[in-house]
Formats: structure tokens, sequence, C-alpha cells
């Protein structure tokens, strides 16, 4: 028999993590509160406590490439950007294509999981959790925690002066259902991120009057690239990604900041980041801009302090009789059920090796699966991390040393700080992280050998987008239709906008874009041998 994995959450990462275990010839329980997979994506009426939540117009910011998982594309006629009732569709397709169901128990909340007191020599898990108001504890050889981090909001009400005398209503955005109340109110967003401007542009509809406040403002991007093509499909690629490591700061910093401004100068809408060359993530919203200019809602900046019915900002203006203020302000880094001190391992500081492994754990059988966020889609990250959890789980891969691992976590805090503004960042560079998990267990796509080998291939690898099927091409867990899918990703972009047929189909040009990309600096160069 197989070595047994408790795995909590049944979402996107739980269902990898599920697959995975599998693959490796361990023997999963995945624990789902909920009554169904989906996890973030299983959308409910109601606000349930321990659960991920969202109002019912959320889309995805990822294209249906990128966001899929790499041995499993969308089906043609599926939208780019998905509802998310399509999303939770896909999510139970591949779990029933999968047979992950019969590995689910629904209905079934985690209450603590804790160190057997052999640990150090087994290091199994003692796993209690509570179905139908009864408790039962099962011994478990390996943990693996995939219940997200989009559950426990962040309300930092001590941080605004007299929201305790402020008499209208409070709410954070997880708990936004709907416009149905908000109909003639004046409200007050406070945040920018993507649920912010989401609630914010719905809201304005119906609303009297909507203000979004904002402390560091933020890039705004539209799901609609270049060309009209996915955003995505035309900014995430291995070449791209190449340019901002090799090029000098000042070059890379110049060139974010043109791309961030080719569709407005955020700096007139009042949306310019306080540091624009940091690589935080954009917000993803086609609406927002036109919003501001029809004058349906407004940008501020930071409330400086409430009274009973007002909010005064940091410049000095206030937005009189507030009638509801929505905290659109995240949410905290929280697993009630384990202790605090295995994630946080220093200084209270969350200290995990690629944002999955706790480095100084005496025995390698517990892991996070899904804490990173990156510009990339949370599959195909959740997929390869938990390829690669579960291989170490069934001793067919091992982990650095404790030194090397910590000297890691060191490096990639100091990168972290320099590229987003804040060491204890969940963001890190997708392709780079990518490939980085994917050699630990053979599978990083070999580049050059595919360009000697498959130069057809090769071109749209690394001149086209880095799309999840790149990772299931060559190594273990090799999938057979994985270049056929590569090769065929922009069809099924097309197949769905193409509803009006009124010529040849037109994809991206790789060399074009290739040459086009090289200009400037080909430019730069030609400058500085001219005057020097």
């Amino acid at each position: 028999m197989g070595k047994t994995v408790a795995i909590v959450g049944a979402g996107i990462s739980g269902l990898a993590a599920t697959r995975c275990c599998l693959e490796e010839g361990l023997e999963p329980t995945c624990f789902e509160r909920g009554n169904d997979v989906g996890g973030l994506w299983n959308f409910s009426d109601r606000v349930e406590e321990g659960r991920a939540s969202i109002y019912p117009s959320v889309f995805t910011n990822s294209s249906k490439e990128m966001m899929c998982f790499p041995d499993l594309p969308h089906p043609d006629d599926h939208p780019n950007f998905m509802h998310n009732t399509k999303m939770h569709e896909y999510l139970r397709t591949f779990a029933q294509k999968n047979d992950l169901l019969r590995y689910i128990r629904f209905e079934t909340l985690v209450c603590s999981i804790k160190k057997c007191p052999s640990f150090l020599v087994t290091g199994q898990w003692e796993v209690v959790v509570k179905k139908d108001g009864k408790q039962e504890l099962t011994t478990f050889d390996a943990v693996m925690i995939c219940s997200g981090h989009h559950v426990y909001p962040n309300l930092p009400k001590d941080s605004f002066p007299g929201l305790d005398q402020f008499q209208g209503h409070c709410l954070h955005s997880r708990e936004y259902k709907g416009p149905e109340a908000f109909k003639e109110k004046r409200v007050l967003v406070i945040g920018l991120g993507n649920s912010a401007s989401d609630i914010a542009i719905e809201l304005s509809r119906v609303a009297a009057q909507v203000i979004v406040s904002t402390r560091t403002g933020s890039w705004i991007l539209s799901r609609v690239g270049e060309n009209g093509y996915p955003w995505d499909m035309v900014y995430v690629t291995r070449f791209a990604s190449f340019l901002r490591r090799v090029l000098p700061s000042f070059v890379s910093d110049w060139l974010h900041v043109k791309q961030m401004n080719t569709r407005l100068k955020h700096e007139n809408y009042g949306l310019m980041p306080l540091n624009g060359t940091l690589g935080k993530e954009p917000l993803f919203n086609d609406e927002l801009p036109s919003c501001i200019l029809c004058g349906t809602l407004s940008i501020k900046p930071s409330v400086k302090k409430f009274t009973e019915t007002s909010a005064m900002f940091e410049d000095g203006t206030v937005f009189e009789d507030v009638d509801f203020v929505i905290f659109a302000t995240g949410y905290e880094t929280s697993y009630p059920f384990v202790d605090e001190s295995i994630i946080k391992g220093r200084n209270n500081e969350v200290t995990l090796f690629k944002g999955v492994f706790p480095p100084l754990m005496e025995k390698p059988t517990f892991a996070l699966i899904g804490f990173v966020q990156s510009l990339g889609s949370a599959i195909i990250t959740a997929d390869m991390q938990a390829r690669w959890v579960a291989k170490v789980f069934a001793n067919s891969c091992s982990l650095p040393t404790t030194k090397e691992m910590m000297d890691d976590i060191d490096e990639n805090m100091e990168k972290n700080l320099k590229w987003f503004g804040q060491s204890q960042s969940l963001q890190t560079d997708y392709i780079t992280y990518m490939d980085e998990v994917s050699s630990f267990i053979g599978a990083k796509p070999n580049i050059p050998w595919l360009f000697l080998t498959d130069p057809q291939l090769a071109l749209e690898v690394y001149f086209g987008p880095c799309t999840p099927y790149q990772f299931r091409l060559m190594g273990p867990g090799k999938w057979d239709g994985a270049r056929n899918a590569i090769l065929t990703q922009w069809d099924r972009v097309l197949k769905p906008t193409r509803t009006r047929v009124v010529s040849e189909i037109h994809r991206p040009r790789h060399l074009y874009n290739l040459l086009k990309m090289l200009l400037f600096p080909l430019l730069l160069l030609t400058v500085l041998l001219t005057f020097y």
C-alpha cells in the first residue's frame, strides 16, 4: 500500500493534489467542507465561514489557454475569459475525467492537524475532522494544505480613525453578493484590486455615487491585449521574460512603464502606482477608465478619518452622507487548523521553500499548494507544485538541505523586496518559478533541444505564450497531446470570437514581434555608439 495523504480543500489545488498523489501511487483522502468541488469557483449566494466567497459577476482574469490543466484544454467554443459558472463546470469535468470524486469527503470540516508523538521517526500527522457533528481522528503519512488564502478577510479598521463612530454600513468585499441593496446609495470602496474595481463598476450603474479610495494606486490592464488577443497570450512569453532578466534595470523599468501606459496615462486618472517600476500584479479591468471618463465613479487617495456620516481623504476633500463602506482590502494568511509555527518558521515570517515546504521540519511530509501568486494562472502553478510534492512524498524526489533551502528563501526575499516592494510578498515571476519547480522533477522544457529537433514547436514555445501544455511536453508525467495542444492553441483562442467570418484567421507573427521588440535596444545601441 502507498503512503496515505490528507488533502485539505477540493478547489483547484486540492484537485491537482489528489490527481498527482494517484499518479505517484499514494493514497489521498481529500476533505472538503462544501458540497462540491471548485473551491473559490463554487459560487454560493451565502457567505460561509471558512470558505472562499465570490460575487455572481466574477469572470476569470487569465484566458482559457493559460487557465487550464496541462493535459485538459478547454473546449474550443468556450469563451477566452470565462464566467465563474463555466470555470466551475471545467473543474467538475476534470474531477470526473480523472475519477477523483471517490477520494473526496464532502461536507467534512478539518478541525486540527498535529504532528504524531512519533513524528521524528515516522513523519506522520494526526488529522481531526468533523462531519454531521461527529469528530474523527485519523493518522496520515503526509499532509497537503490546499485551502487557499482568500478565506479570512483583512479588515484594517484600526487604520481609519473615527470608523468606530461611523453610522453607515461596513462590510468586506467577500460579503458582497450583488448590487441590489446599494440602489441610490452613496458608496465608498476602499482598495484598488480586482474585486474593488469589479464591485465599484457594478455599483456605479445603480448607486447614487461611488468613490474608490486607494493608498498606492495600480496599473490597469485590459483583458483585450495587443491586436485584440487575450492579454496573457501576448504578454506572458519566455522571450519577454528573458528580456526582463537580461536588460539593464533602467531599460526594463522604462519598457515596463511604457507598456503599462500604452492604453492610458494613469496619472491623468488618479491611478498611477506610487512606485510604477515594481512588478506588482496589475488590476485587470476593461471598464474602469471608461467609468472615470463618464463620471460614474471617481478615484480618491487614502481616507484620513471618518466622521459619523462622512469620509475625509488625505487631500482634504470630503465624501458626505456615506451609506456604505466596502473594504476590498484583501485577505490574511491563516490556517487555523494548523500550528502557526509550522508555516511561520522564523521571526514570525512565512518561511517556505518555493512557497511550498517548511524548511525547518524534521520530515518533509507537509506542504502548501497554491500559496504563491504569479502573473500566470493558478491552475498550472498548483499542478506543478502538486507534482513535485507528490514525488517528494513518494520518495522519488528529494529536497535540498535545510541550509540550502533557507539560503534560497533569503535570496528570494531580497528579490521580492526589489521586484514587488515587499520581502513577504506571495507574488513570484511566473515563468522563472515554473521553470525552477519543473526542473526539480525533470519536467522543464529543454528549449535548445526543441530548436534542434522540432523548430516549429520551439518557436511557439519560446516566442509564443507560455501555456500550461509546455510543462507536460517532456519528462515524468509527459502528455502525448502536449505538442498538438501548443500548435493548435491559437485555433482555440480564435474559435469563439470568429462567429462572423469575414476573412482568413490572423495569428500572431512571432518573428515580426521579435524584430519589433529588438528595435528599441538596437536604436539605443546606435545612439550610444554615435555619441560615445
